[in-house]
């Protein structure tokens, strides 16, 4: 496999997407990091405001990528098969 295959198109497969959609999701991702993380500075310096916005962020992103991807393994497997933990 090339070097270009590797960097563009095996990672992205490997999650079922193509490189179009990995970078949509990745750059989602990213922004919603990015805003995460200006509300904790926000929150360091006024400690009254954003108390729980940060923590609520980490559970959407934890939930948009670690149990949608569950979900979605285990509609594609077999109703037989179970999933590994």
């Amino acid at each position: 496999m090339s070097v270009w295959s590797k960097l563009f198109t095996e990672h992205p497969a490997s999650v079922n997407e193509n490189y179009f959609q990995h970078f949509a999701s990745s750059a989602s991702f990213g922004l919603r990091m990015i805003g995460g993380g200006l509300v904790c500075f926000v929150h360091a310096l006024l400690p009254g405001v954003f108390c729980t916005r940060a923590s609520s962020t980490i559970g959407e992103l934890h939930d948009r990528m670690i149990v949608n991807r569950r979900r979605l393994e285990e509609k594609q497997m077999s109703p037989g098969q179970a999933r590994a933990a």
